[in-house]
């Protein structure tokens, strides 16, 4: 059967592994062509078993954990996902940071990313005390030569959780693709929702 349950603190610690492993496969795909180490995916998920206040959603088909989506407030993030909302005037302290869903390809187009927003959402009006939800989605060419033919982007999804693209609110992230020989900077487009 499968359930997404919430976790926060270092309550998901037992299941870093297997979220590692699922970030590393599913952002080795297009568009992040990631090209990650288990090493690094373990420190980077130290950032969300350390805040009380952040929340690991995962997905299980049984125990075998199939997703996760991971949220923090922005605060506790790094400067480079802090800096383009402050030099626009926001405050940090009041806004919550989605950092990402994976899920295994077999599971998709089950309800499951609905459910990983649904999640996140209720964790965040719950803290009551952020005003502004976002996330941010890589940006690549159209023309990129490891996009593949029938790619979808996922904006008519997050249009339909409430989300838009900001205006020119960019971040930059570096990381190796999986044709490149070393790290470059990637630029990454925010993507918000205002809170009720």
């Amino acid at each position: 059967m499968i359930t997404v349950q919430s976790f926060t603190g270092t309550i998901a610690e037992n299941h870093m592994h297997e979220l590692a492993r699922l970030r590393i496969e599913v952002f080795q795909d297009y568009p992040y062509l990631y090209d990650g180490s288990m090493d690094y995916e373990l420190d980077y998920l130290k950032t969300y078993s350390a805040s009380t206040d952040s929340i690991i959603a995962i997905a299980f088909d049984d125990d075998k954990v199939i997703g996760a989506s991971t949220g923090i407030p922005m605060a506790a993030e790094t400067e480079n996902i802090k800096a383009p909302w402050q030099e626009r005037g926001y405050d940090v302290q009041k806004i919550f940071y989605f950092g990402e869903s994976v899920l295994d390809k077999a599971y998709r187009g089950m309800g499951i990313g609905v459910q990983f927003f649904e999640h996140r959402e209720r964790w965040v009006k719950k803290l009551k005390r952020f005003d502004i939800a976002t996330f941010c989605g890589v940006i690549r060419p159209d023309d990129h030569p490891l996009r593949p033919e029938h790619y979808i982007p996922l904006d008519n999804f997050w249009e339909k959780r409430g989300f838009q693209k900001t205006e020119g609110v960019i971040c930059h992230m570096r990381w190796k693709d999986v044709n490149e020989a070393h790290e470059t900077a990637k630029p990454l487009y925010f993507w918000y929702k205002t809170l009720d």
